[in-house]
């Protein structure tokens, strides 16, 4: 058997890893300079290294690994299920047990009518699903030129071509551009282009360049409108109040389908377990990943309302991947969901350590350079700047302040993302209060360490 040990020192890893791994969102110059940090082992919220510092990681991942690290019951399923059946597809009239059960499971937890599920492997594959879901439900209704898809500026729906057209990251854009009929409106994040309205006002008037969009482009071209219920790549952001009610009210109005990208806050992040029920919307779609099996074995879907899966169901849909409901990956997500059912995880957050997480956060707007501190349930973000008072941006190209102190946060064992000059957490759901503690304090730290580099640097002004 080759293996590669964790004990290997840590720059010969390094060497081997930029020799040949390409990273993603990477450069890989910059990783040959500097060498990506190795983790070799995690438990709960802690990250271990391959120098054997202890890191408390404040993303749970990549948003993903809600019921923390190290969950045996989990690789106990993925055992047990690849003994008994290690793959096989859904294709040709087939199916097995673990897909059955997954989809019934997920049909009695997602709100509404939403009963059915198309699975994947990631968010990004469940969203280039959507694309051809929408387009096939409204084909089928008879309205074929309905194809257009409204998506906002800044939202992010995976990284393949498809998803990437579908999100609003002009940097992904630029790179392989983006398929047809794929229309962005503005995001409704008031802390950087609310200007001098209200945060109400605000909320209103994005979400009412929904309405616009459908009436310059025609009502019966438009298919779909997709964003997440809270921006979580974006740099979560957490919309004005006033805006969700008033994008549900259009999407109510006219013929337009309303895909909910749950991937990041479905299962809990927001306190619940959807974010379309914290928000208070009723999906037509909605994708999910990540949380769904915590990171643990790669598993994405699209649930689906019963209306669009009975005019989907009347004929062949063209679509399909061979991981496809894998059944390990299904065994996994299952236990995933009765570990935080049973224990009761997400009502913990909701009503325990939540409220406390945001207390504290909040506390860090106390910074000299920290603007707003936003969150919900366990994801929030700091607007960093000079003057709080006119939520004024730095002297440096954007992201220049917020890599500083995502190095500083690093620096101190603390994994903490930047997004611009915002930064960002979304720990793993069991997150304990003394753990929150850590994680505030660290972050003060990194924050004073990163405020004194930006004044070095002549950039807080």
């Amino acid at each position: 058997m080759s293996t590669i040990s964790n004990h290997m020192p840590t720059a010969e890893l390094q060497a081997l890893d930029v020799a040949h791994h390409i990273h993603p969102f990477s450069t890989q110059e910059d990783l040959q300079k500097k060498g990506a940090r190795v983790i070799t082992s995690a438990k709960g919220v802690w990250l271990k290294d391959s120098e054997g510092e202890d890191v408390l990681d404040a993303m749970a991942g990549l948003w993903c690994v809600n019921i923390g690290y190290g969950r045996e019951e989990l690789a106990e399923a993925a055992f047990r299920q690849m003994k008994e059946l290690p793959y096989y597809n859904t294709f040709f009239m087939t199916t097995h047990v673990p897909v059955i059960a997954l989809a019934a499971k997920l049909a009695e937890m997602a709100p509404g009518d939403l009963n059915h599920v198309f699975f994947a492997s990631s968010g990004s594959e469940a969203n280039d699903t959507n694309i051809r879901l929408v387009r096939t439900y409204w084909q089928e209704k008879g309205k074929p030129e309905k194809k257009v898809i409204i998506s906002r500026w800044n939202a992010y729906h995976g990284s393949s071509v498809a998803s990437s057209s579908l999100g609003g990251m002009k940097g992904m854009h630029a790179q392989s551009g983006y398929i047809p009929d794929m229309h962005h409106i503005d995001q409704p994040n008031w802390w950087s282009e609310g200007g001098e309205s209200t945060p109400e006002d605000f909320g209103l008037e994005r979400a009412q360049q929904l309405e616009q969009a459908i009436l310059e482009i025609g009502e019966d071209k438009v298919a779909a409108f997709i964003a997440e219920p809270v921006q979580g790549a974006g740099g979560v952001i957490i919309p004005p109040s006033t805006y969700w009610p008033e994008i549900q009210r259009i999407c109510d109005k006219y013929e337009i389908l309303l895909i909910a990208d749950e991937v990041i806050c479905g299962f809990g992040r927001t306190g619940n377990w959807f974010g379309s029920q914290t928000m208070g919307i009723k999906p037509d779609i909605m994708t999910i990943a990540k949380g769904l099996s915590s990171g643990y074995q790669p598993i994405g879907g699209s649930i689906v309302s019963d209306e669009v899966a009975a005019v989907i169901g009347a004929t062949e849909f063209n679509h399909g991947y061979t991981y496809s409901g894998h059944p390990v990956a299904c065994a996994v997500a299952l236990e995933n969901l009765r570990i935080l059912e049973e224990e009761k995880i997400v009502d913990t957050l909701r009503d325990d350590t939540g409220p406390y997480l945001q207390e504290k956060f909040r506390s860090l707007a106390e910074h000299p350079m920290v603007g707003e501190a936003q969150i919900i349930g366990a994801m929030g973000s700091l607007a960093l700047t000079p003057n709080k008072a006119t939520r004024a941006p730095f002297k440096a190209e954007t992201g220049t302040v917020g890599y500083m102190v995502r190095e500083r946060c690093f620096a101190n064992n603390l994994v903490m993302r930047h997004v611009g000059d915002r930064m960002i957490i979304s720990p793993p759901l069991v997150i304990t209060k003394a753990e929150i503690d850590i994680l505030i304090e660290r972050a003060w730290k990194s924050l004073d360490e990163g405020m004194a580099n930006v004044k070095a640097a002549g950039l807080f002004e």
